[in-house]
């Protein structure tokens, strides 16, 4: 699946299912509610912090998904197409960071 297939995916889901997408407020608190549910599991499986038994059910790769969902959700609505963003981006991480991370001391005492 490419980023434009999930684009429309996404897309067609909502038309079908959702009836309509929730504004790009609404978008954005329920991305930070999702990226929030991703740091719960994170800081419990790979953190210190102990494990409810409500939070034994909670699936990782579910979360990340709910986050990918909501976060091409609000490309969508905006016009944003992610592929075009993501490689422009990629095209200025590598630019500006190069040499950045390879002459890092703290990336290459492992």
């Amino acid at each position: 699946m490419t980023i434009e297939d999930a684009q429309k995916i996404v897309d067609n889901w909502i038309k079908q299912n959702g009836i309509r997408y929730f504004n790009e407020l609404t978008n954005m608190a329920i991305l930070t509610e999702e990226v929030g549910e991703v740091a719960r599991i994170i800081s419990r499986k790979y953190g210190e912090q102990s494990f409810k038994a409500s939070d034994t059910v909670k699936n990782l790769g579910d979360e990340l998904a709910d986050v990918l969902f909501v976060l091409i959700c609000i490309a969508n609505q905006t016009g944003i197409d992610l592929t075009e963003a993501f490689n422009k981006n990629i095209e200025k991480k590598t630019k500006r960071d190069i040499l950045r991370h390879k002459e890092n001391k703290k990336l290459n005492n492992s």
